[in-house]
């Protein structure tokens, strides 16, 4: 039986493309370390290191926050001293200036409101490359942000990347919960969908942008967010 949802943000709880969103991240926090590193070799020092945290398989020792800083300051030559009063001026001021370029689902809070109402346990289920900071600001862009989630992936906390099926074993494993005991809510085929499904969670494949099924993705459920909320209130998703 389902007791635990987890859920991915980008694209799924809030309007936002990663692959325009993440140049335009990186460019604003490379701006605004230029004074001390150039900005376009830290903009491709940020994109090296980030990849390298991606490639990695299975749980490591490390976390993602350790493995990237660890890369990424031995690239560029500086302490995280050096760096660190501009990067929390970057978060504090400028981050949110990046909300314009996602947008708020209407349906997000409802179903949000639904899965707490219902008594599920929910976690934040989103990519763990960014830092805590930058997560709970796209959580307020989605109105998502003020529900007591078991858990929120980031990179201070997780050791493993999507699309790696570990991602979900370690999501696991923190809250305390079997795979088949979670439904893995998302809009992305390969980096949601098909590595929950393996590690034998339940999935539900977000498709409230026009999207065609895909041949052969193992989704249980495929609809949209305003479907998933039918199925959370009319009690289906339990026997699901």
């Amino acid at each position: 039986m389902i007791t635990t949802i987890l859920f991915d943000l980008d694209g799924t709880l809030l309007d936002s493309d990663m692959g325009i969103f993440i140049p335009l991240y990186f460019r604003a926090l490379a701006a605004k370390l230029s004074p001390i590193v150039p900005r376009e070799p830290l903009l491709n020092t940020l994109l090296a290191s980030t990849r390298l945290v991606m490639q990695s398989k299975g749980i490591r020792v490390q976390t993602n926050h350790d493995v990237f800083w660890a890369d990424f300051l031995a690239r560029l030559g500086h302490s995280y001293k050096d760096l660190q009063l501009l990067i929390d001026a970057f978060y504090r001021d400028d981050f949110d200036r990046l909300k314009n370029f996602t947008a708020t689902k209407p349906q997000a809070r409802p179903l949000v409101q639904a899965v707490f109402a219902a008594g599920y346990t929910v976690a934040i289920a989103t990519q763990p490359v960014f830092p805590i900071v930058a997560i709970a600001h796209r959580l307020g862009w989605a109105d998502v942000s003020d529900f007591p989630y078991a858990l929120i992936t980031s990179y201070e906390n997780m050791h493993t990347t999507k699309p790696d099926p570990a991602y979900y074993q370690e999501i696991c494993q923190m809250i305390g919960r079997q795979p088949a005991d979670c439904l893995m809510v998302g809009n992305d085929p390969e980096a949601d969908i098909r590595p929950a499904a393996t590690l034998g969670m339940h999935t539900f494949w977000v498709c409230d942008q026009g999207q065609p099924p895909i041949s052969g993705m193992p989704a249980h459920h495929i609809g949209t967010l305003t479907d998933l909320v039918d199925m959370i209130e009319t009690g289906s998703l339990r026997g699901a």
